[in-house]
């Protein structure tokens, strides 16, 4: 047997499909391979005679490939351990053609390959998920766990919340276009959630603005991490998130992810690829903390990073604003087209006289009482000329731009000093630099200790100050902008959202998903008490994805002694979904063997058990008596889906 193992290896390396990057035999491919009749694969296993003869039998002359046979053969550990990837077992970078790089060629697309890419990871992030193994979806060999993972599922829990507390939901509220206009807050997997937001809300959301587990290495109380993998994991998580938030961005619209340093990096190289490098718009470096981190060995971070990228940046575009409050002061006029101020026309540097820029030197012809400013010649009218202290100057614009822009009042001139000087309307914005310092961004100040005046006691750790996601919507968002945020933590974006409402009038919308029951728990209480404190009659509706085997995990984490497990495991045989490893009869015949184990040990054991692509209940589903569905969250699922399953 040994000398067939080492023999079929030898010859299935000769076929560059089935070998990784660094020259492992990729077990599930061969299978898959195997499982299609490839002809290749066929060909090559037929020009040896010792495994022709093993996996092959002759029929009336004809020779059968014996497939499952083949599959069982190469699925055996002895002829090769577990791969469950396509992608070689290091994090690297990758041609499009498929070899690994030494040198980068300007000519070829290169992209971050890293072991378990080819997955679906369901990533949960309650306490409950961080004792259970990941199971990653491999997207070629398992499509229907990953259809019937992703599929949509069904909302439960329903209401409405303002600033008179909570109210029975009768309904969604939606625009000409049949949009919900609904403040929403979302409880669950953001994986699972985004899949279903996706059938309303695809295409139509401008700004999506994240701050997800940073990865700083061993905060496994922040996010779940595989052992070998740790930076794969977080990768494959990321990539699937960034994958599905990039198909609710409108044609014009941005997403927005801060990170720090650790993982800085592996994001870039990751959001250049589902996003394609020529969308990035920029990274800002905001400074967050003056104190900086503590107890550093080398460098004391002070900063995060804010990573930016259009959906496509032809069409993207940012408004035209200030965010320095000194400057905004500056802009002291109003009218319909916003906030100006008035600045002189003429430009009076030496790079811009009348021998420089000729076509920038004309008269401008202005009424005696200064109400009419024009470029034509008329009796009693002055003519001004673009000079000061006698030097001749250059005005901003030819004068074919000085008549398209001279109505409304653009230009303004007054007399100073016995001479006519001649402004014009600078509307307010600002050269948005990517450095931002302003102690407005301290989350210390504008996160944590805002947060604790606002809710009266210390509930969250470590929020985003409010004022960085204020000033990133003004950039990107306006009018009745729908602004995303599904790592909702605290709720700091969906009061960001409120904030901005109230203070420029306009009718910014906010979608928020967070999965930890301690956040939402904060997360409605801020937004409650923003709308308290609102001059606006406001709301949002809460509703949380439909549990089931769900729900065993979290009686399993909750269960004190093996008793109580014994009692769900009789329960969950009934009732819950099991997966079809599981043989119930075996597990009862080793109940001793069971019941011998650590309550910790019973417990994985129990959680390994359930279907984990059966955590929440299908939308297809939703009439299934077995699950219960009451008939409000029927006619509410069906409401909120529009008919769109």
């Amino acid at each position: 047997m040994q000398n067939l193992i080492d023999d079929l290896l030898k010859l299935l390396k000769k076929d560059e499909r089935l070998v990784s990057q660094d020259g492992v035999l990729l077990k599930n491919q061969t299978q898959e391979l195997a499982r299609k009749n490839d002809p290749q694969l066929i060909k090559l296993l037929l020009s040896d005679k010792a495994i022709k003869q093993h996996f092959f039998f002759e029929v009336e002359k004809a020779l059968i490939f014996d497939k499952e046979k083949f599959v069982r053969f190469v699925s055996n550990k002895q002829f090769l351990p577990d791969s469950y990837t396509t992608f070689s077992q290091n994090i690297g970078l990758l041609h499009e053609d498929g070899r690994m790089f030494r040198e980068i060629n300007a000519e070829k697309e290169v992209v971050l390959v890293w072991p378990y890419k080819d997955c679906i990871l369901e990533g949960g992030m309650t306490k409950e998920d961080l004792k259970r193994d990941e199971i990653f979806y491999n997207e070629t060999l398992a499509p229907d766990d990953i259809n019937r993972l992703m599929d949509a599922k069904v909302f439960t829990d329903f209401k409405r919340i303002d600033k008179k507390g909570e109210h029975k939901l009768d309904g969604f509220k939606r625009d000409e276009r049949g949009t919900i206009k609904d403040n929403l807050i979302i409880k669950g997997n953001n994986l699972l959630a985004l899949a279903s937001l996706k059938k309303e809300f695809a295409g139509k959301v401008k700004l999506i603005y994240i701050d997800p587990p940073y990865n700083t290495g061993g905060a496994v109380d922040t996010f779940t991490y595989n052992n070998d993998f740790d930076h794969s994991t977080w990768l494959v998580f990321m990539k699937n998130r960034l994958e599905i938030a990039k198909s609710f961005l409108r044609e014009d619209g941005f997403i927005a992810i801060t990170i720090d340093h650790e993982e800085l990096y592996y994001l870039g190289a990751l959001a250049d690829e589902v996003f394609r490098r020529e969308n990035r718009v920029g990274l800002v470096t905001i400074y967050i903390n003056p104190k900086g981190r503590q107890h550093e060995k080398f460098f004391s971070a002070a900063t995060e990073y804010m990573l930016i990228y259009a959906k496509n940046k032809v069409s993207a575009k940012f408004n035209k604003i200030t965010l320095d409050d000194e400057i905004a002061e500056t802009f002291d006029f109003s009218d319909d087209d916003g906030d100006y101020r008035l600045e002189k026309f003429i430009r009076a540097r030496t790079s811009t006289s009348r021998k420089n820029k000729p076509d920038f030197y004309y008269p401008i012809y202005v009424s005696n009482d200064l109400k009419d400013i024009t470029l034509i010649k008329k009796p009693g009218y002055k003519a001004v000329f673009p000079i000061q202290n006698g030097v001749e100057y250059s005005w901003k614009t030819i004068s074919k731009t000085f008549d398209e822009r001279n109505i409304n009042g653009f230009f303004v001139a007054k007399k100073e000093q016995g001479e006519i000087v001649i402004y014009h309307k600078y509307y307010e914005q600002q050269v948005l630099k990517n450095l931002w310092t302003d102690k407005k961004y301290f989350p210390e100040f504008q996160g944590t200790n805002l947060l604790k005046k606002l809710l009266g006691a210390n509930l969250f750790s470590y929020p985003k100050s409010l004022y960085a996601v204020v000033d990133t919507l003004k950039i990107m968002t306006s009018g009745n902008d729908i602004v995303m945020d599904f790592f909702a933590g605290s709720g700091t974006t969906g009061h960001a959202t409120l904030a901005l409402n109230e203070e420029d009038e306009q009718q910014r919308q906010f979608i928020l998903v967070e999965q930890l029951d301690r956040h939402i728990d904060v997360c409605i209480k801020r937004i409650k008490k923003v709308l308290e404190q609102s001059t606006k009659q406001n709301n949002f509706i809460y509703m949380g994805l439909a549990k089931w085997n769900e729900d065993w995990i979290e009686k399993i984490e909750k269960a004190k002694t093996g008793k109580e497990l014994a009692k769900l495991w009789d329960e969950m045989k009934e009732i819950a979904f099991l997966s079809y490893k599981v043989d119930p009869k075996t597990v009862d015949a080793n109940s001793k063997e069971f019941a011998d184990l650590g309550i910790t040990d019973q417990k994985k054991f129990l959680v390994e058990c359930l279907d984990k692509n059966q955590l929440y209940i299908n939308l297809s589903e939703i009439e299934d008596k077995e699950y219960g569905v009451s008939k409000d969250d029927k006619d509410l699922n069906k409401s909120f889906y529009n008919g769109k399953q």
